[in-house]
């Protein structure tokens, strides 16, 4: 498996905040279906204040610029993205148009 891990800060809006989270609470399911469709096999997200953290684990072959389009082939997981990007803010330093950054892991501790 590989892992990835995101950041994007939410809108400085309680009611924005409330939003977003009842709707991770019940996702689409062609968000679902569209996420495991492109090799995601695992997705977290964390919430502190305004910060979401997303972990992601996917298959070992598994290439972001070739596979996150997948998710996107059905119109209801483009819909659902535009609409969580009405909660967001870019961090800094986002690529044009984006709103999640990617993290660089820097430690890591497994059981063996």
């Amino acid at each position: 498996m590989k892992r990835f891990a995101q950041a994007v800060m939410l809108k400085d809006d309680p009611e924005i905040i409330r939003n977003y989270e009842q709707h991770h609470a019940n996702p689409w399911p062609e968000v679902v279906e569209g996420t495991l469709r492109c090799g995601v096999r695992r997705v977290f997200i964390y919430r502190y204040g305004r910060v979401l953290f997303m972990f992601m684990e996917t298959t070992d072959d598994f290439d972001p610029e070739r596979d996150m389009p997948k998710y996107k082939e059905h119109p209801r997981a483009q819909e659902w993205d535009k609409l969580m990007r009405e909660f967001q803010v870019p961090f800094e330093g986002a690529p044009p148009g984006e709103t999640w950054v990617e993290m660089k892991e820097i430690y890591s501790l497994e059981a063996t």
